[in-house]
């Protein structure tokens, strides 16, 4: 997944392409973060000024939801759900095998950029347990090979 380095005109014209919409700051970091592959911090005081919230608000709302990122995702995100539905179909020797064979732990990216490992509680994915999600596209009934196969696609 490639994304443009950081622009505050880029910045504005997401921003830019929300004016007068009601509820505006979700999507615009939804945006943001899909341009630039997270949510660069100069951006906060952008959209702070732009909806009339304090820079506190924006960071506040930046850091809560765990889908938001304060720095660039590796090429790849690998997410792993975590949750008990899949902790309890063997989640947790899958999680361990992706953490070792990756060399990083949950929330960290690779030293050469390559993968982004991120856990994620709940794919939706309950009844084909456990689940993935490798750059968007979600994996159910996930077993040593499967997960191998995925952590494959990411070199």
């Amino acid at each position: 997944m490639a994304y443009e380095a950081w622009s505050a005109d880029t910045a504005a014209n997401i921003i830019r392409s929300h004016e007068g919409r009601e509820g505006a700051l979700l999507p615009i970091l939804h945006d943001i973060q899909e341009a630039f592959g997270y949510v660069p911090e100069p951006a906060e005081p952008m959209i702070a000024e732009a909806l009339s919230l304090s820079r506190a608000e924006v960071h506040g709302v930046v850091t809560f939801y765990h889908d938001f990122r304060r720095e660039p995702a590796g090429r790849h995100v690998l997410k792993v759900c975590r949750a008990e539905a899949c902790q309890a179909a063997g989640g947790d020797v899958l999680a361990a095998r992706c953490e070792k064979h990756l060399g990083v732990a949950f929330g960290e990216t690779s030293l050469d950029g390559r993968v982004t490992l991120e856990p994620v509680y709940c794919l939706g994915l309950c009844s084909v347990s456990p689940a993935a999600m490798l750059d968007g596209r979600i994996v159910g009934r996930l077993d040593e090979k499967k997960i191998d196969k995925l952590m494959a696609e990411t070199a």
